[in-house]
């Protein structure tokens, strides 16, 4: 899943709007983030220093002008990018890779937002993740994310956390009760790997109250078509595939005892079956089944977030990747610790270890996928600033 957290916090920029009646604000917010790596991918092992282990690297706008009687305009532009060389983040075509989305709010009736944007299905799952769906070193982004690279499901779409062309309605608070719903149109992107995508709905509820916390999720995704090699030792060959129209059931419960927050999610994805005897051509005389490529997979995850003291928060997770009808899963378990230093600056500490059994080549995100079957070990160390 592209999973990514939001930094929302900055100083406001007030601006007078004409009128006493309406009133608009800015919002210049960012976090900057970077960590040390060492890596054993499947035994070949490295040091490397990159970005966002924490929280994304990034930078927004996000502004919202008083339209009178509840009803605001709203705005959010977030930028993901690299702090250790100035790049875009996973995507150099995209400015506003993270969102992009303008809309109206009301105070009862809730919002309708338009544009890039965060899919239901993220936020239903989001709070039951100790390491926040991080996109770079989150072990359920590692797992989600895996769709790309494992043989089994290539062709089995997987959530991707954000969604262009969508239209978002999100409902007030309903006494903890808050409702999400997304339709999508198609959309093409070049990167990281060219993809068509298929129209898509997603919809999705989670309550938070008393110390509990509990969300559902379901997403249906047309047929798209993807552009990828198939061929480990020919890298540079690319192939152009069908991807299954596919449906994604999400479950997330979390419940605060103390200081330790209890934290569990599933998902379950299931592709259609692609049509009998349909094959993928990857030269003239290579040819593969499309089913080969598609299977139903489970990811499931456990684990804790601890508030050990004021500064210092202790996170653990568990989780399992489970692919359907061929010998395809990987096991993993992380650790990390953050200790504020002040309200904005903080550093962390990283640690995880993943087991790829069968065919299963399951890697933490922007790390080269190991062979299958290997194993992959990560140690970090990071700081992150928040402005």
């Amino acid at each position: 899943m592209r999973f990514m957290s939001q930094g929302m916090c900055g100083a406001t920029l007030l601006l007078a709007a004409g009128g006493a009646a309406a009133q608009s604000s800015v919002t210049l917010y960012g976090v900057a983030d970077t960590f040390v790596q060492y890596l054993d991918n499947g035994g070949k092992h490295s040091y490397s220093v990159r970005s966002g282990g924490s929280t994304g690297s990034l930078f927004g706008l996000k502004g919202v002008e008083d339209l009178g009687n509840g009803l605001k305009a709203v705005f959010d532009l977030e930028n993901g990018y690299n702090i250790n060389n100035g790049a875009f983040f996973a995507d150099s075509t995209a400015m506003f890779y993270r969102q992009s989305w303008v809309g109206l709010k009301h105070d009862t009736y809730g919002s309708l937002t338009f544009g890039r944007q965060y899919q239901p299905s993220f936020w239903a799952v989001y709070f039951t993740d100790p390491f926040r769906g991080n996109e770079v070193l989150s072990p359920l982004a590692a797992a989600d994310l895996a769709g790309a690279t494992d043989r089994s499901t290539l062709a089995t779409q997987y959530v991707s956390g954000r969604t262009s062309n969508s239209i978002v309605y999100t409902s007030p608070d309903l006494r903890g009760v808050h409702v999400y719903a997304m339709y999508a149109l198609p959309a093409t992107v070049t990167q990281p790997v060219p993809v068509r995508s298929g129209a898509m709905l997603d919809v999705a509820a989670n309550y938070s109250g008393y110390g509990f916390y509990a969300g559902v999720g379901y997403q249906y995704q047309h047929g798209a078509q993807e552009t990828a090699p198939l061929v480990a030792s020919a890298p540079g060959l690319l192939t152009t595939f069908d991807l299954m129209a596919t449906e994604h059931f999400t479950g997330a419960l979390a419940y605060r005892v103390g200081i330790v927050n209890f934290q569990f999610n599933y998902s379950y994805n299931r592709p259609k079956d692609p049509a009998p005897g349909a094959v993928v051509a990857i030269t003239p005389a290579v040819q593969v089944p499309l089913a080969s490529l598609v299977h139903s997979y489970s990811i499931m995850e456990l684990g804790a977030t601890i508030q050990a003291t004021p500064e210092d928060v202790i996170a653990i997770a568990g989780i399992e990747r489970n692919v359907r009808g061929v010998h395809d899963n990987t096991p993993g378990i992380e650790v990390g610790v953050d200790h504020s230093l002040s309200k904005r600056t903080s550093l962390y500490m990283r640690a995880g270890y993943l087991k790829n059994n069968g065919t299963a080549n399951m890697s933490w995100p922007g790390v080269t996928a190991v062979a299958s079957g290997s194993k992959q070990v990560i140690a970090v160390l990071g700081m992150t600033h928040r402005f």
